[in-house]
C-alpha cells in the first residue's frame, strides 16, 4: 500500500465512523511554540519542572511553585493554535470529535474545540486545596500564593502533578470513549507517558482502528494499524480534508 492509498484508506475510516476520538500529546503543542518543561532544557531558574511540579514542592513553598506556573502561562499566552488544533475544531462541523488530551495549554479550546477531555488538567484554571472549589483563572500576574475567597484556602494550578492520580470522572470518560471508538488517532505522544501510554493498546483490543501521527515511532508503534511520520500540523489537515469528504 502507497502513502496515497493508506491516506485514503483512513480517511475513509473517519469518514465511516459515528465519532472521531483523538489522543493528543506534547508534540501537537510544540508546533505552536509551546515549549516542553521535561528532559533536556527543561530548567527554570535552578530549578527542574519535576522538582516543582508535586505536591511536596507545593506545600514546602507555594509561592515559587506559582511564579513557575505564572512564567509557564507568559509563555504560553503568546502561543496560538496550528493547523493541527485548527483541522481537530472544524472537523466538528462534519461530525462529532472527543479530543482526549495530555496537555494543559487549552489550545484546543482556543482553537474551537467544544468536547476536550483534558486528562492532566488546566493551566488556566485553579483550585482550593482545602474546600476543593475549581474556578476558571487566566491572569498572568496576581499576588501570590492565590487565596480561595469562599473559604480562604490555598489554591494550587488545577493540573496533575507527579505523584497524583488522574481525577477518577475524567479518566472514565477518556476509557469509556476509547472502548467504543472505531478510529482513534493518537497524535504527538511520546507514548511513555502512562496511563495515556496504553490508550491505544485498550482501544485496539476494543476494536479501534488506531492511528498514530508522530515525528517518529514509539514505543507504542507496534500495536498500532499504522503510523505517519510527519508533522500534526502537516498530516491532520490532509487526514481531515473537507474536500473530499464532501464527495463522498
Amino acid at each position: 500500500m502507497t502513502d496515497r492509498d493508506l491516506i485514503r484508506n483512513i480517511r475513509k475510516r473517519i469518514m465511516d465512523s459515528k465519532k472521531l476520538v483523538v489522543l493528543t500529546g506534547a508534540g501537537i503543542s510544540a508546533e505552536s511554540g509551546v515549549p516542553t518543561f521535561r528532559g533536556e532544557g527543561g530548567l527554570w531558574r535552578s530549578y527542574r519542572a519535576t522538582d516543582l511540579a508535586t505536591p511536596q514542592a507545593f506545600s514546602k513553598n507555594p509561592v515559587l511553585v506559582w511564579e513557575f506556573y505564572l512564567w509557564r502561562r507568559r509563555l504560553i499566552s503568546k502561543c496560538k493554535p496550528n493547523p493541527a488544533h485548527l483541522a481537530l475544531a472544524g472537523f466538528e462541523s462534519y461530525k462529532p470529535v472527543l479530543v482526549i488530551t495530555q496537555n494543559i495549554d487549552g489550545l484546543h479550546q482556543k482553537a474551537g474545540s467544544r468536547n476536550v477531555l483534558e486528562i492532566h488538567g488546566s493551566i488556566w484554571r485553579v483550585r482550593c486545596v482545602k474546600c476543593g472549589r475549581l474556578r476558571d483563572d487566566d491572569r498572568l500576574e496576581m499576588d501570590l500564593p492565590p487565596v480561595c475567597s469562599l473559604c480562604g484556602g490555598l489554591e494550587r494550578p488545577d493540573v496533575v502533578w507527579f505523584g497524583e492520580s488522574l481525577d477518577e470522572g475524567i479518566l472514565k470518560g477518556a476509557l469509556d470513549a476509547l472502548m467504543s471508538a472505531e478510529v482513534l488517532l493518537i497524535v504527538g505522544t511520546s507514548g511513555v507517558v502512562e496511563p495515556a501510554a496504553s490508550f491505544g493498546r485498550f482501544a485496539a483490543s476494543h476494536g479501534a482502528y488506531v492511528v498514530e501521527v508522530n515525528l517518529e515511532r514509539t514505543p507504542q508503534s507496534p500495536y498500532y494499524a499504522c503510523t505517519i511520520l510527519g508533522r500534526a500540523g502537516e498530516v491532520l489537515p490532509e487526514l481531515l480534508t473537507f474536500e473530499e469528504i464532501s464527495q463522498k
